[in-house]
């Protein structure tokens, strides 16, 4: 199992970069930072959320996210709204640019997907569809440990 854990490692965090590159690419988007990515992909979920919400949920440590927010205002990816129960209570929201965005990614690595997956042969991309329930089963039992460990 050792080896096993080794290599989904190994593997798991480059692909994850070669597609958000190659989406990139395709559809000549803005070359966001993985932390933007994940903050936006957690607020398409649920919006609007505090800070501190985000930090916890994606296991990043608050100054990270505070510093990842502030450049994602800049950027006009977020914004940035009191509490409604709450004046001292700051809420973040994504802008319609950063949902537009955040979109287009997704279709651009879809198409580059497909367009990858038709290479492959029949029984490689069975592989790969048989592989699928296991990686969800994987995310949700890392997610749970997440959930039960707090950020350092």
């Amino acid at each position: 199992m050792t080896e096993l854990a080794a290599e989904l490692s190994r593997t798991i965090g480059p692909l994850r970069r070669a597609m958000l590159c190659a989406a990139r690419l395709a559809a000549g988007l803005p070359d966001l930072p993985e932390a933007q990515i994940q903050v936006l992909r957690a607020l398409a979920v649920e919006s609007p959320q505090t800070s501190g919400d985000l930090a916890a949920g994606l296991q990043l440590a608050r100054p990270t996210v505070s510093n990842v927010i502030r450049a994602m205002t800049a950027d006009d990816l977020v914004t940035r709204v009191p509490g409604a129960d709450d004046l001292r209570q700051v809420l973040i929201a994504p802008t319609p640019r950063a949902r537009d965005l955040l979109r287009r990614y997704d279709e651009a690595a879809g198409a580059v997907l497909d367009e990858i997956l038709g290479g492959l042969d029949d029984n490689a991309r069975a592989v790969l569809a048989d592989a699928l329930p296991v990686l969800d089963e994987l995310t949700s039992a890392l997610v749970d440990r997440m959930a039960n460990e707090p950020p350092d």
